[in-house]
């Protein structure tokens, strides 16, 4: 019986790239992905029997979920948001952010006072959870795909969630991380019949990763 593929699901760009420097200090590469002008959309390692493909963050809880990979790369905001069935198995450390309340300084009080405000997100059931179940504050919450910081600037909102790194965006446009709901990196996620069939291959990789992490720590 030959061995299946196990694939993954890589999240396009910087997260994608630090991946792939954490699989290949545990052995695992792809030569096919160095070619930065490849049209290929499925990158493969014969030898080992892997598969690799980039998606954009919010689908790559969804490919895994359904099967089409087994193991996902993608941020702890995504999985949040997406709410999708899933093992999370790893938190890989990288791709550190928080996810914020933010505002003009002006803000803070109808926080402190649970006034009816409105919420500008690209999170909205980040937003929602945090506001209704954690504050228990009733908030009418916009979702926004742009710059979020715009909207408490031009009076769309009294506030936004939005993810926060440096908060350099926020400082330069007035606004200030106003309360934290939890700090974000890039997680491992596997799906849930793939954990069973495939059991000991995904086991040992999660070892190894995360010998590796414990190691650079």
């Amino acid at each position: 019986m030959s061995m299946r593929y196990l694939t993954f699901a890589l999240t396009k760009g910087r997260l994608a790239n630090q991946t792939m420097d954490l699989l290949s200090r545990a052995g695992i590469t792809c030569k096919e992905m160095e070619d930065k002008d490849t049209r290929k959309l499925i990158f493969v390692n014969e030898e080992l029997k892997m598969k690799f493909f980039l998606a954009k963050g919010p689908d790559v809880p969804t490919y895994v979920e359904y099967g089409a990979a087994d193991i996902g790369i993608v941020g702890k905001d995504t999985l949040m948001e997406e709410g999708r069935n899933l093992f999370e198995v790893l938190d890989l450390g990288f791709g550190k952010c928080r996810m914020c309340v933010c505002g003009p300084q002006s803000s803070a009080e109808m926080l402190k006072h649970h006034e009816l405000i409105r919420v500008a997100t690209k999170y909205p059931a980040i937003a929602k959870d945090y506001f209704y179940n954690t504050k228990h504050q009733t908030v009418e919450i916009i979702k926004l795909n742009g710059s979020i910081e715009l909207a408490p600037i031009v009076g769309l909102s009294e506030v936004i969630v939005d993810i926060v790194e440096t908060g350099s965006t926020l400082k330069a446009n007035g606004l200030v991380v106003l309360e934290e709901i939890c700090p974000l990196s890039a997680r491992m996620v596997v799906n849930q019949v793939s954990m069973r069939m495939e059991n000991e291959r995904i086991r040992d990789l999660i070892l190894k990763l995360s010998t590796l992490l414990q190691d650079a720590q």
